[in-house]
């Protein structure tokens, strides 16, 4: 994949990338699931109650990309389960390798 591809759910932004989730709280394993529409699906194990599934969601993204917790931001979506987040200095090709791997 090109830098100029985009992944359905990446999009390329001037410092890092846009990356379009499907959240699934209290599910019974966390992880990154398969395309949910025109976002990916990711799992985690915390209720949607006091902001404890988007942390749950953050730190889940942060060790899989390898990237520090504050270096990722949700944009919209805070109180729904299709959030749009900003991810700082990864490419959509490092982006979506380390989603997928493992």
């Amino acid at each position: 994949m090109s830098e100029k591809e985009d992944v359905i759910y990446l999009k390329k932004e001037r410092d890092g990338v846009r990356l379009k989730v499907h959240l699934s709280p209290r599910s019974f394993n966390e992880g990154v699931g398969g395309i949910h529409g025109d976002a990916l699906q990711i799992k985690v194990k915390a209720p949607p109650v006091k902001g404890r599934a988007n942390e749950a969601l953050i730190k889940l993204l942060a060790r899989r990309l390898g990237v520090a917790k504050n270096k990722i931001t949700i944009r919209s979506g805070n109180t729904s389960r299709t959030k749009i987040l900003h991810i700082e200095s990864l490419s959509i090709t490092e982006a979506a390798a380390r989603l997928h791997q493992g």
